[in-house]
Formats: structure tokens, sequence, C-alpha cells
């Protein structure tokens, strides 16, 4: 072969290299990973193929990345969110490149063909699972038996809403106002009628699955990690989504003439100790038939979201919400990755993302903003709640990061240390 020829060979192989690594960076943003975190997979990933000085600059929309410092980019647009089985995918398709158990068009073809995955479970399985999911919240945040049957019909609303805003561009960018206002008038009038107290906690329910409460979260923590552009743009997105919620309600609240003083956060407790458990776990299974979960990895989803839901009220025994919020984020971390550790093929993605969405923040955000427009003179206690409780989570979420990779290291030290005694 001529020189000319093994140029054009090498430049055809970096550049399928930087096909496939861009592709999965596009893949892990869209799991939601946070952008340190996908900048440090995609370094190891490269060194795996040859590639020591990977440069990837990966955003909430877009992601560029060239082989090493002064090459060639390639930039690749983040087309919305995937499913946990599909991060699940993305997870197992990274560790098979670093292992050179695939080769490099097997990847791009799996990667590019991930979105078109169908679903595990039919359509109306997934749709039940998410009113499944939000009963599972209320009946740990507000267990009443009106409380849970108000949640039931809202979720509903709110499922059909985000269904029917995949068809209609208008509905999906006003669908936090849209689903914010009926679930409103929903719980508003059943409380105007005396039949359900508590009513603007018992609104956080039926739209907790919509609010951006990973988002805030995950904005924050990459502040904290430095990744300063991509952490601003999904806490300002986040702040706007909310105002968008609170917006909804506060329409829902003067249309139908709601006192001030039935918009603050009471919770009601009637149906007992019970009312924990069965909401964790109807959270778990909702979550995981929503995902695309397979129904063996729910147990180890149940694990995770124990250890964050106990870590997180014992914290709040102790100190308050911040903390609760700073111990359930760090077991939700640590114990992501233990899991990882003990069943290597359970991606630590999947079993993470359920106990780091019951945390909430989102939700109790929504409480702080709508609270502080009606009170605007700050006898709402809502104030800066959520800003205290999101850096709590984030804080939470780097300390458990850490810890969890010392345990890595570790772990794969003594694993060398007993392969070279053997």
């Amino acid at each position: 072969m001529t020189a000319a020829g093994t140029d054009a060979t090498a430049h055809d192989g970096e550049l399928a290299d930087r096909r496939v690594l861009t592709y999965l960076a596009v893949a892990m943003v869209a799991t939601g990973q946070p952008v340190h975190e996908i900048d440090e997979d995609l370094s190891a990933a490269g060194r795996a193929l040859g590639y020591p000085d990977v440069q990837v600059a990966a955003g909430p929309t877009s992601v560029t990345l060239a082989l090493a410092g002064g090459a060639a980019a390639t930039v690749e647009t983040v087309r919305g969110p995937l499913r946990l089985d599909q991060a699940a995918e993305v997870r197992l398709i990274r560790q098979q490149l670093m292992i050179r158990a695939i080769d490099r068009p097997t990847a791009l073809d799996r990667l590019t063909t991930l979105r078109g995955r169908p679903e595990r479970y039919p359509a109306w399985l997934s749709g039940l699972a998410w009113v499944i999911a939000s009963v599972g919240i209320c009946l740990i945040l507000q267990p009443g038996a009106a409380n849970v049957a108000l949640t039931a019909v809202g979720s509903a609303i709110a499922l059909g809403l985000a269904r029917l805003s995949g068809r209609f561009r208008a509905l999906a960018t006003l669908l936090p106002s849209v689903a914010a206002f009926l679930a409103a008038c929903l719980v508003f009038a059943a409380a105007g009628a005396g039949l359900v107290d508590g009513a603007l906690r018992t609104l956080l329910p039926p739209l907790a699955i919509l609010l951006p409460g990973a988002l805030l979260v995950t904005g924050l923590s990459e502040i904290a990690a430095g990744a300063m552009i991509t952490g601003v743009a999904r806490v300002g997105y986040g702040t706007v989504q909310l105002l968008l919620f609170a917006l909804g309600i506060l329409a829902a609240a003067a249309l139908l003439r709601t006192p001030a003083a039935a918009l603050t956060n009471v919770r009601v407790d009637d149906l007992g100790w019970w009312a924990l458990p069965l909401g964790v776990l109807c959270l778990s299974v909702g979550l995981c038939l929503m995902e695309s979960v397979r129904l063996a990895l729910i147990p180890w989803v149940m694990v995770v979201l124990v250890a964050a839901v106990g870590c997180q009220i014992l914290g709040q025994l102790l100190w308050g919400a911040s903390l609760g919020g700073f111990l359930g984020a760090t077991a939700a971390s640590l114990g992501a990755s233990v899991v990882e550790l003990i069943r290597p093929q359970l991606p630590r993605l999947v079993v993470f993302l359920p106990a780091f969405w019951m945390l909430v923040p989102g939700s109790l955000g929504l409480l702080s903003v709508t609270e502080l427009v009606i009170h605007p003179d700050g006898t709402g206690g809502g104030g800066f709640v959520v800003i205290q409780l999101a850096l709590s989570i984030a804080l939470g979420l780097l300390v458990g990061s850490v810890l969890a990779r010392s345990l890595r290291r570790v772990v794969r030290s003594s694993a060398r240390q007993n392969e070279l005694r053997t």
C-alpha cells in the first residue's frame, strides 16, 4: 500500500472513531448525565481507543468533539431525552467499546438507531404507570385518601397533555402552564367544596413527573464542578419552567377565586405509617414501567430508592429539609455506585435516577415560587427554600460521587493485588 493510501486509511479510521465518540457523547447528554461526568467517561473511552487527548465540549443541546487539541472537530445536536432502558444501552455500548468487544460500525449503528427502539411495555401500561408513580409520590408527600384520588385524576390529565404535546408544538411550549392550570382547577374546586385539605401541596404529585427538579439539581452540580456555561443554562431553563407552572396555578386560583389562605404549604397525614412504604413501591414500579426498565432491575432500583428516602427522612428529623436533601442525594449517588460494583452489568444511571427523582426539589421549588408570588411580603415562607434544597442535593451528589470514585479505586486496587497473588 502506498503512503497516500496508508494516510487515507488512517484518516478514515480517525473519522470513524470521532463519529462514534461524538454520538456516544450525544447519547450520554440525552440520558441526563452531568457534563463533567461525561467529560471523564469520554476521556476514558478515548484512551481505550488510542486517543489520550480527546477534547469534548458537551452542552444540553449539542456536543463538539475532537480527538486531540487543534484537530478537526465534529458537532452534533442533542435531540431530546432518552428512556432509562436506552440509557442502559448507552452504558453497555461504552463498556464494550472500551474492551474492544464491538467494532466501530456496530457501535455507530447501535447509537444512531437507539431512539427508534420501541418501548418494552405497551402504551396503555406505560400510561397507567405514570398514574401509579404519581400516586406513589402523593402517598409520600401528601398521604390522604382524597388527595390520592385527586392525584390519580390530575396525573391522567397531565399524561394526556404530555402525549398531545408530542403532536402539537404550541402545546409543547405551553405544557407547564396548561397542565398546572387544569390540575389546579381540579384541586382548588375540590378544596372549595370542602373535599380536600392541603390544596397547594396536593398539586405536586400530579405535576411532579413534569417538573424540572432533576434539571435544576444537575445544573447546580455542574456549576459546582466547574461546568459553568452548561450549569447556568440548565438552572435558567429550569427556573423558567417553574415560573410557567406557577403561572398556571395562579391563573386557576384567580379564576376560581381561591383565597390566599388556602394556598399554603399544609401537609395531610390521614393514612398512617403504611403510606410511605406503599408510596416507595408504587413509585419504583411506576417509574420502571414508564421508562421501559426490565422487571428484574426493580429490586435494585428499590434498594437505592429506599436508602435515599431513609437517609432523607433521617436528615429531616435531625436538622431539616436541607440536611435531608443532602443525605438523601449522597445515599442515592453512593448506593447506585455500590450496586454497580456488586452487579457490573447494571448501569449506575438506571438505578440512580429514580431515587434522584424522588428527592423532588422541583416540586418544593414550585411551592416556594407560588408562595412567593401569593405572599410577596414573605409571609408565605417560601422564599429561597428551593435554592437551599437544590444546593444541598447538588452538594450531596458531589460528595456521593467523590466517595463512590474512591470506593471504585479501592475495589480495583484490591482486585489487582489479588490477581498478582494468584
